[in-house]
């Protein structure tokens, strides 16, 4: 029985980690986004109206695509790569003995 909740607890464990991991990297996005934005746009010399040009958006746009793809690892219940999925592809390897 100690065995089953040592699994529990090194479970939960792995997955405070990775929400940890997930709010780490949001934070440095949310943090280094906005410092380009305003070093980009010239916000200190022009105001508001520089906001417009589109190449500003690359950066937190492109970063934000990434952000998405790491919150939904974290976060959602993918169908696809489950445990069940990683449990069938772990004993395939071992049987083939490849890797």
């Amino acid at each position: 029985m100690e065995n089953f909740e040592q699994q529990r607890y090194e479970k939960a464990k792995k997955r405070v980690e990775r929400e940890k991991g997930f709010y780490t990297h949001f934070t440095i996005y949310l943090a280094i986004n906005l410092i380009l934005l305003i070093i980009n746009s010239n916000f200190l010399n022009e105001g508001f109206s520089n906001f417009s040009q589109w190449w500003l958006y690359i950066t937190p746009i492109s970063w934000g695509i990434g952000l998405l793809f790491h919150g939904l690892s974290v976060f959602a219940k993918t169908p696809i790569f489950n445990k069940k999925w990683e449990e069938k592809k772990i004993k395939e390897l071992m049987d083939k003995d490849e890797f």
